[in-house]
């Protein structure tokens, strides 16, 4: 599922020094979700990760089959723990 998402919006998102890192379905309270993670070599702040939720939902929405039958799209950058 990675591969897929990452396919379809690596390239509009690599200006923003982002990736998709992982790509799943989960389930909480009754509802699946389908969830992308981004990731950076640097810390992704909450601008950047707009950004990216914005460009990233766009290309989802021309793309609906994508998320399968998700009741919930959930766009959120991987946490960056001490070095």
């Amino acid at each position: 599922m990675k591969e897929k998402i990452s396919s379809l919006v690596d390239d509009s998102i690599k200006d923003l020094n982002v990736f998709v890192d992982d790509a799943f379905i989960s389930e909480e309270e009754g509802k699946k979700i389908f969830n992308i993670v981004v990731d950076s070599d640097e810390v992704i702040d909450l601008n950047k990760i707009t950004d990216a939720s914005r460009i990233i939902n766009k290309i989802i929405d021309s793309k609906i089959e994508v998320i399968e039958d998700c009741d919930e799209l959930d766009i959120y950058s991987k946490e960056k723990g001490e070095e």
